[in-house]
């Protein structure tokens, strides 16, 4: 089933048994710290009505197809959706790169396609699903295909439980300046895609989170990476999967875990990942696991790491392919050490 498809079915039977769907917007509880978002409204609206740190929206089940952009300002923000599965709030859109603007202004870019986007300190999003449902199929004239389904800056950005989707460049996990080591925290969650589909330059961290790759009927392997970090030369600390999995769609050894983005912008960077005490599934290339976005920077020189993998796309062929932490340096790369005197904890059940 194709996810425009899913998403779709799944948008009626929720709106249809909601209460007050027809024009509802955001409701704000007396004190106007709590905001309700139900079918019908808008969460944009909802995030336009924050006034104040601290403040939190609820999202009760449905789908919501909009651009949701949460300003530097609106900070220590919860966004959750109203039941503890995620599959029953669905924030979803269908832009890419190369989509032109309605104002006829130009194209989206990467950043500007996401669905979701966040600059504020201290975001909590929860116990929901962010998407790009924007299809190559559907558009063969665009080559612009990256389709964000989150582009995250802000320091102190915590996803839990949170579902996100799309197929090239899903998770935009950036910094609000070049200078800047903005921290962000990933627990439970579920993330897709098969091009790059987890970026950028943040210090994130993955903990017990779950990557899927896609099928993708293209004729080439690889079909696509998993990860392509941008991390700043002068930050210790670029992506971390712990305790996590990665499974695929696709056939055994179609894809990479990962090739490391040196952006046009900041030539300077030094891309930093760590994937440890994980079980990568078949999906992934053991024998060469990485690959190069450009020659002129090689992955070989890049910090690219692991430690106690298990699974079949684990396995050490080829050792020089497999650079591997010490025990000792074991110790510098836990969520700890990424997060420094940030210390989020998992969020307890509604």
């Amino acid at each position: 089933m194709r996810r425009r498809t899913l998403l779709a079915g799944g948008a009626g039977a929720l709106a249809a048994g909601a209460p007050g769907a027809a024009g509802a917007g955001p409701a704000l509880a007396r004190d106007r710290r709590v905001l309700h978002v139900r079918p019908g409204g808008s969460v944009q609206a909802a995030v336009d009505a924050v006034d104040g740190p601290g403040r939190t929206i609820v999202v009760h089940p449905g789908t919501y197809r909009e651009v949701v952009n949460v300003p530097v300002g609106k900070v220590e923000l919860t966004l959750r959706g109203a039941t503890r599965d995620p599959r029953a709030v669905v924030i979803v859109h269908d832009n890419a790169n190369g989509t032109q603007k309605p104002d006829g202004s130009g194209t989206y870019g990467t950043a500007g396609s996401a669905t979701f986007t966040s600059a504020a300190a201290g975001l909590t999003v929860r116990d929901l699903t962010l998407a790009n449902d924007w299809l190559r199929a559907d558009h063969p004239e665009i080559t612009g295909t990256q389709a964000v389904a989150a582009c995250v800056t802000g320091d102190r950005s915590h996803f839990e439980n949170v579902r996100l989707l799309a197929h090239q460049d899903t998770l935009f996990a950036d910094t609000t300046a070049l200078g800047a080591f903005d921290r962000q925290y990933f627990h439970h969650c579920y993330i897709e895609g098969d091009v790059d589909f987890v970026f950028g330059r943040a210090t994130a961290v993955f903990e017990h989170c779950h990557f899927h790759t896609l099928q993708r009927d293209v004729p080439f392997t690889p079909k696509g990476m998993v990860f392509a970090p941008s991390t700043a030369r002068a930050n210790p600390h670029g992506i971390l999967a712990v305790r996590s999995r990665i499974t695929s769609g696709a056939q055994d050894g179609a894809y990479k875990l990962a090739r490391p983005w040196v952006p046009s912008y900041e030539t300077t960077a030094w891309p930093s990942l760590v994937v440890r005490d994980t079980r990568i599934g078949p999906g992934v290339d053991p024998a060469a696991p990485y690959t190069n976005m450009r020659d002129a920077y090689p992955w070989q020189s890049m910090r690219f790491r692991e430690y106690r993998n298990t699974g079949p796309g684990a396995v050490i062929t080829v050792p020089d392919n497999r650079p591997q932490l010490t025990d000792a340096e074991s110790a510098l790369h836990t969520p700890a050490a990424y997060l420094g005197d940030w210390h989020p904890r998992p969020i307890r059940p509604l």
